[in-house]
């Protein structure tokens, strides 16, 4: 064999074995130091010891890291537990006056009481006990007859007959704003509008007397009954006196029901009309519609006599 091929042949066999063709690594086969051992870190951190670094969470310097006391315990270990709420303080309070014991509840108009029915049979007799007191102190105590008012809409304020008795009870007690918020409510509930001439009158009351007027010439009125809607020109009248309208008074109240003589709104429209006349300076129609109103009120419901 010739020289060249001879060295030829040792340079083949003196180099090392050819890389088998590369394959992907799965996330297990990661290589290991020499001895068998963890690998050694590398980084800015690896002449320091495990003890000098910062906890996984990052330095503890850092805002959001979990706050440390010099021992090194976190502070809200150290925090009581959260105490449990008082489930009575989550609902307002408010003052619930007192019931004689004597008062069942039995004692309301069935159809009222069937009116608590989608009440629970012990708030249901709660409600019917203070609605029964508010009925019984609405003439000789307003103020008390309001409370137990006032109760009654905190127990079953989604009904419509509670809202509303709670109202007039506000309104004879002179509580107007809380009145026209009882009273509304009933209306949104119930969508009724017999209370609607309160409802202007509390208006007036709070020194709103062009709301009045637009209460009673909305088309609610005339829905109204008979009785209510004499009610309604009666303080529509009140309205145009407290804005200066004198003789606009009295033409409100002019109508055909003045020669009615039998109905219970009879002695009240005579008696307004006698008042707005008087108001406006007619002195003598004044007497004589005054003298009217006192022939009808036979049990002085109001003070015509005394005015002649």
């Amino acid at each position: 064999m010739r020289l060249e091929e001879i060295t030829m042949e040792e340079r083949r066999n003196s180099r090392p074995p050819s890389d088998p063709p590369s394959t992907p690594r799965s996330p297990s086969s990661r290589p290991s130091s020499s001895s068998g051992g963890p690998r050694k870190a590398s980084g800015p951190n690896s002449s320091r010891s495990r003890e000098d670094l910062p906890a996984r969470g990052g330095s503890s310097s850092r805002a959001g890291a979990p706050r440390q006391t010099r021992n090194g315990s976190d502070v809200r270990g150290t925090r009581p537990a959260p105490m449990e709420r008082d489930q009575s303080r989550l609902r307002p309070r408010i003052f619930e006056p007192d019931i004689p014991e004597e008062i069942t509840g039995e004692e309301l108009d069935k159809s009222l009481r069937a009116e608590l029915l989608s009440l629970s049979a012990e708030n249901a007799k709660v409600v019917a006990r203070h609605l029964e007191c508010l009925a019984l102190y609405a003439e000789s105590d307003p103020l008390l007859a309001h409370k137990h008012g006032v109760a009654a809409a905190h127990h079953a304020g989604r009904l419509a007959v509670v809202r509303e008795s709670a109202g007039y009870a506000a309104y004879r007690a002179g509580f107007y704003e809380i009145a026209l918020k009882e009273l509304r409510a009933a209306h949104r509930i119930s969508g009724d509008v017999t209370m609607w001439p309160v409802m202007a009158d509390c208006e007036r009351g709070l020194g709103n007397p062009l709301k009045a007027l637009a209460l009673a010439g909305s088309p609610e009125v005339k829905r109204l009954a008979k009785a209510e809607e004499i009610e309604m020109r009666i303080v529509a009248a009140g309205a145009r006196r407290d804005l200066g309208e004198l003789d606009a008074a009295v033409v409100t109240l002019t109508c055909k029901e003045l020669s009615n003589e039998s109905e219970e709104w009879s002695v009240r429209l005579r008696y307004a009309y006698a008042d707005a006349l008087h108001a406006a300076g007619r002195v003598k129609e004044a007497q004589e519609w005054f003298e009217k109103c006192a022939a009808l009120d036979v049990d002085e419901v109001t003070d015509a006599s005394e005015r002649l």
